[in-house]
């Protein structure tokens, strides 16, 4: 792989970065075989909706891809690279598991990346956007979406109870789950929720991601 391979075009969104999380991780893991190159898009000026990055993400949000080294192949949708990346550039299958020869945990993962994608992401994203930015208070949107988040949260408690990760065997294994899922729950106090006293678990969980090296980068990326 040349160096730069991917250029990332994201921006500072919990959606953005478990990107830059798993870029950095696959970095680490696999020194000289993977880089890449960071294209910031402010989605507060509407750049995304840009009819050049609509040729890259017909849906017009961030983060997408742009694989240089496979045909300059486009990848939209945070899960969908998640999991693009894993399948050329984690060949160990470090943060994924194989789907041929361990298929059970490999769908344990999809089962929570999907948790992550289809739920907890947007019901979190909707509170936030009832709390902070809707152009009225609507005190019914901003009761329903942070009571389904709190229950989502419970959801995640339930699962990490003996374990340090949301999926694989034991006590599991750090994975493209995890790194979809945290940069949400990260930010729980812009959904209403103050601090996660009442889920020991998932507060726990938090801390262990945040505590990783490239955690901590990719959480830099990009840079404003």
């Amino acid at each position: 792989m040349g160096d730069k391979s991917i250029l990332l075009y994201t921006f500072t969104t919990p959606n953005g970065y478990p990107i830059s999380i798993l870029l950095e991780e696959l970095k680490a893991v696999y020194p000289g075989k993977i880089d890449y190159e960071v294209k910031t898009l402010d989605i507060r000026t509407n750049a995304q909706k840009e009819e050049w990055f609509i040729k890259i993400n017909p849906n017009g949000r961030i983060p997408a891809i742009v694989d240089q080294a496979r045909n300059n192949f486009n990848v939209f949708e945070t899960s969908a690279i998640l999991l693009y990346l894993a399948q050329h550039y984690d060949p160990e299958n470090k943060f994924s598991f194989d789907p041929t020869t361990d298929p059970d945990n490999y769908s344990e993962m999809v089962q929570w990346l999907f948790f992550a994608h289809g739920g907890l992401g947007p019901m979190q994203g909707q509170a936030h956007h009832f709390l902070k930015y809707a152009p009225e208070d609507i005190p019914y949107g901003k009761t329903r979406y942070i009571d389904e988040t709190k229950r989502l949260y419970g959801v995640l408690e339930i699962r990490l109870k003996n374990r340090e990760w949301l999926a694989g065997p034991g006590r599991g294994k750090y994975s493209l789950a995890d790194i979809k899922a945290f940069p949400w729950v990260r930010i729980h106090a812009h959904a209403g929720i103050e601090t996660l006293d009442e889920f020991p678990n998932v507060k726990a969980w938090i801390e262990r991601a945040n505590a990783r090296e490239q955690t901590k980068v990719g959480l830099t990326i990009p840079k404003l």
